[in-house]
């Protein structure tokens, strides 16, 4: 099995990372996390550095302390935020050779440069470090591409070079420092994605993000891309699919050799009541077709006096302790519990379908 000793844990890959933005994962606790047995969580610097601010954050010692979770956290640079308020409505500002200008309430100014992404992440004391990039959609002509990568790998050497200052002035042993990630940029062109990697794996990340676009038009995988993009990325790296996915979209890229995942696509849609089930043992899915898992719609009126758990191979404080019924009713009555449960369950049915990964990796 692959694994990964980080400050606060070691991670096993396949990985899957939910969505903590602000610090938090929506609707549970960091005991919540733990008992749904999540490798780690996903934050993002650039909203931490606006909510709370780095100051509160350095107060408490550290995202982990001021947080509650103990386990790893992977920092965004916050580079494709900011990048989608740009596309968005150009008065947020523009990207420039050095720096982004941007202006998120369309008054204040701020400056971020790829130097100060990387302090930020300090700042919070992040197991994982993401360099900031310059993320394109699919459908920018092939000169933005181009500049896209130009920009990136730029940025990318600024990044390591803030890294390593900063690091010396860093408590860590030689098996227990924080990550640096590189982001892999070139829209849908093989030649610039081999220019991309070629450049960054150069320099020596310990590991490579895919960034971009992952969808087509049809919202399906671009497989031919994130496959390629995946070969290039050295061996002995961790690869990271950034923002996906979907549990049949990440049995598929983990089959291409991606590591790492995070999506906010179990916790949101726990709030919106759809919740995830094996349709079989998690220990016997088939996990490369398409049937190894289904969603149930809770509020469905089949559910009114189901006394069934959600799931019957799912170990979570949902299933072992309350019936189908008994959710449908707290989400009738507009109780927060529901949403807990709820987010709790779909967590953990992601960490037993990654579970059920690395025992077909060992196989």
């Amino acid at each position: 099995m692959r694994n990964v000793n980080t400050l606060h844990g070691i991670v096993n890959f396949p990985a899957f990372f939910p969505d903590g933005t602000y610090g938090g994962v929506k609707a549970v606790s960091a005991g919540d996390l733990s008992e749904a047995h999540v490798d780690g969580v996903v934050m993002n610097a650039y909203h931490l550095y606006q909510k709370p601010g780095l100051g509160v954050i350095r107060a408490h010692g550290g995202i982990h302390a001021f947080s509650g979770w103990k386990g790893p956290v992977l920092t965004d640079s916050g580079g494709f935020q900011i990048y989608s308020l740009i596309r968005e409505n150009p008065r947020h500002g523009e990207i420039l050779k050095d720096k982004i200008i941007f202006r998120p309430d369309l008054k204040e100014k701020l400056i971020f440069t790829p130097e100060k992404s990387i302090q930020l992440q300090f700042a919070v004391r992040s197991d994982a470090v993401v360099c900031l990039d310059y993320c394109t959609h699919p459908g920018d002509p092939e000169d933005i591409q181009e500049k896209s990568v130009d920009t990136t790998i730029r940025w990318a050497a600024l990044c390591k070079a803030e890294y390593e200052k900063l690091l010396k002035d860093y408590k860590y042993t030689a098996d227990r420092r924080p990550l640096l990630f590189a982001v892999i940029q070139g829209g849908g062109s093989f030649s610039l994605r081999e220019k991309c990697a070629k450049a960054l794996t150069a320099m020596g990340f310990d590991g490579y993000g895919f960034g971009g676009w992952p969808l087509d038009k049809d919202g399906e995988l671009v497989t031919d891309i994130l496959k390629y993009t995946a070969e290039l990325m050295p061996e002995d790296s961790i690869k990271y699919a950034m923002g996906l996915g979907r549990p049949e979209e990440i049995a598929a890229l983990s089959a291409m050799g991606y590591d790492l995942f995070d999506c906010v696509i179990p916790t949101r849609e726990a709030r919106h009541n759809r919740l995830y089930v094996f349709t079989g043992p998690p220990e016997e899915a088939d996990v490369t077709g398409a049937g190894f898992y289904k969603h149930l719609y809770i509020l469905d009126d089949i559910y009114a006096a189901d006394k069934a758990p959600v799931s019957d191979y799912c170990d979570c404080a949902l299933c072992k302790g309350c019936s189908r019924a008994y959710l449908r009713h707290l989400i009738k009555t507009g109780d927060p519990l529901a949403q807990r449960l709820a987010t709790i369950h779909n967590l953990r049915f992601y960490s037993m379908l990654m579970e059920r990964l690395r025992a077909a990796d060992r196989a």
